[in-house]
């Protein structure tokens, strides 16, 4: 076991072609470390952990790996060999143990050839040989690393019929999965996970939760979720503006921490500003009276200037950041039943034969002003379920009446709703014909520059793609919005606003997300989808988190009408709408 620096920057500088990412910076990561990396999209987090995987170098400066320690890095996009199967790929795990393997696997085919074993002295070697690689397999753990194996994919969920799918039918998150199997199996001194859990569900967050808090070696971990960060961090590590600073705690911790800092950071500004105008204009002064060749002044006043320009100058504190300016408005109030969903079921057939039933017996009232949480594991169906009501899907079963005068907005996590051949500024003129200064205007709030404006969507990043469609929404009015995992490609000052936004908005809200952070702060109702079905919980997500433990111990929970209007059965379910109006952040 490694103790003391697994890994350290030495005055490190990277470089992007002529742009400058970050200059000097020198860090170290000791043997047990929790941290969080974060910082705004393209600070140069993911050059860290590139630096200290060895896909990458600096520019100037060091990135180095304490000597003994193995590196296990995690990237935002896992790429394996599609027609490979699962576990296929998550037995490359060790590739030690598999060389060790098709040796062992090589030796045996010669021990069966007539030409080796009917040669005394050849037997001898080839048997002799085997004996050491079999030894050296079995001191690496190999006898068991197959059900090692096996076991550590049943624990992120995967069942054993999946252990023979091929790659290409995962979902991006599965894939994810996968990745971190690997990393877990193998066991490096140092695991680098950069937004591992995009794509994950509320279980698979929950598993690396655990996998983090667990893990015998430092972890470094670049995420967006708040909620992530503030269950795992012991240390957060902000880069910003090139530059590299430490805080200890989780999120919270560091968010309060930079908030004092900075608030302590502009009164020592202010009363550094003071001392040198004070002192600039004494020096000013002081040199117009030795203007007449005075040289007790002129004297002084050199002095004075010699202290001002050896003093270690305060930076101004950046209070705020420029951020994306997102204005939600509904437009016209509409109807006060906003979505009514009876007795919906959808069905597709099943790659292994037989017909997969999606969506059964779902069931689902959504007043105006509501802001619902859809939530469940990858595959659930929530976004069919999303895709019926927009009409893009016909149901098998049931009806779905939407309120008529409900105008609806659909965000797209896979960004659907944008043509990729168009241009920014094409994309955003399909939903209002403006002039450009108007058009530049908008984008402009949204941080696109004009040079932007003429790039193409396919071209653009995942962050950019989702702040078009948040333009594009902001155009719309519509008094029902439709969010299919909105932060996903946000970083967390772009959630913030969003965040911001939707408390402002006046319509309603229905929303697929995995952000709990998110769900805490916007959603009044959350909606579980699970076996096909809805199960609802008045409240927002830690609400859901405590209600859904109380019915798993079998307690029963019910709300006076100064509460809300509805009940927990027996059978678990929630009668009822909610009664009570949502507070407003003052």
């Amino acid at each position: 076991m490694v103790i003391g620096t697994v890994a350290r920057l030495a005055k490190a500088t990277v470089y992007f072609g002529a742009q400058e990412v970050f200059r000097e910076l020198s860090w170290e990561i000791y043997h047990d470390a929790r941290i969080g990396l974060v910082g705004p999209n393209g600070a140069g987090k993911s050059s860290i952990l590139k630096l200290f995987a060895g896909e990458m170098e600096t520019s100037a400066g060091l990135a180095q790996i304490t000597k003994g320690v193995r590196v296990g890095y995690l990237p935002q996009e896992v790429h394996f060999g599609l027609e490979r199967t699962l576990l296929d790929e998550a037995l490359d795990a060790s590739p030690t143990l598999a060389a060790l393997e098709r040796e062992m696997q090589k030796l045996e085919a010669q021990m069966g050839d007539a030409e080796i074993y009917n040669d005394e002295k050849k037997l001898t070697r080839v048997m002799e040989k085997h004996a050491r690689i079999v030894q050296e397999f079995e001191a690496k753990g190999g006898l068991n690393f197959d059900n090692r194996v096996r076991a550590t994919l049943r624990g992120l969920g995967f069942e054993e019929a999946d252990f023979t799918l091929p790659l290409a039918a995962l979902s991006g998150g599965q894939k994810k999965l996968v990745g971190l199997a690997k990393l877990l199996i193998e066991q490096p001194e140092l695991l680098l996970l950069d937004e591992p859990d995009n794509h994950l569900d509320l279980r698979g967050k929950e598993f690396l939760e655990k996998l983090v808090a667990d893990y015998p070696g430092a972890v470094v971990i670049v995420s967006h979720d708040r909620y992530l960060l503030d269950i795992v961090a012991e240390e957060i590590a902000e880069l910003e503006d090139g530059k590299l600073t430490l805080y200890v705690g989780n999120y919270s911790e560091y968010q309060f921490e930079k908030r004092q800092k900075l608030l302590r950071q502009q009164q020592m500004y202010q009363v550094q500003q003071r001392d040198i105008q004070r002192l600039e204009f004494s020096i000013r002064r002081l040199m117009g009276w030795g203007a007449g060749q005075n040289e007790k002044f002129v004297r002084r006043a050199r002095s004075m200037q010699k202290r001002l320009d050896k003093m270690e100058k305060i930076d101004r504190p950046k209070m705020e950041r420029r951020a994306i300016g997102l204005d939600l408005n509904a437009g016209s109030r509409g109807s006060n039943k906003v979505l009514e969903i009876s007795h919906l079921a959808k069905m597709f057939p099943d790659p292994r034969g037989g017909v997969n039933m999606v969506l059964r017996d779902v069931n689902l009232t959504m007043w105006f002003g509501e802001r619902v949480g859809i939530i469940g594991a990858n595959g659930a169906g929530k976004t069919v379920l999303f895709r019926c009501i927009l009409g893009q899907e016909d149901a098998d079963e049931g009806e779905i009446y939407i309120g008529p005068s409900t105008t609806r907005s659909y965000y797209s996590q896979e960004h659907e709703t944008l043509d990729f051949d168009n241009t920014v500024a094409d994309e955003v003129r399909r939903v209002k014909p403006m002039l450009d200064r108007e058009l530049f205007g908008l984008l402009g709030r949204f941080l696109f520059s004009a040079e932007d404006s003429k790039k193409k969507i396919r071209n653009l990043s995942g962050g950019e793609k989702a702040r078009v469609q948040m333009a594009k929404l902001a155009l719309q009015s519509a008094n029902l919005l439709m969010l299919d995992e909105p932060t996903n490609h946000l970083d967390i000052q772009s959630a913030e606003v969003l965040e911001e936004a939707l408390e402002d908005y006046n319509g309603s809200l229905l929303m697929i997300s995995h952000d709990r952070y998110f769900l805490d702060n916007v959603a009044t109702r959350i909606v579980e989808l699970q076996d096909g079905q809805l199960i609802e919980y008045l409240g927002n997500y830690t609400y859901y988190v405590e209600e859904k433990a109380r019915r798993a111990r079998g307690q029963i929970r019910k709300f006076t009408r100064d509460d809300d209007e509805s009940e927990i059965r027996s059978d678990g379910k929630e009668t009822g709408r909610r009664a009570t109006p949502r507070k407003k952040k003052k």
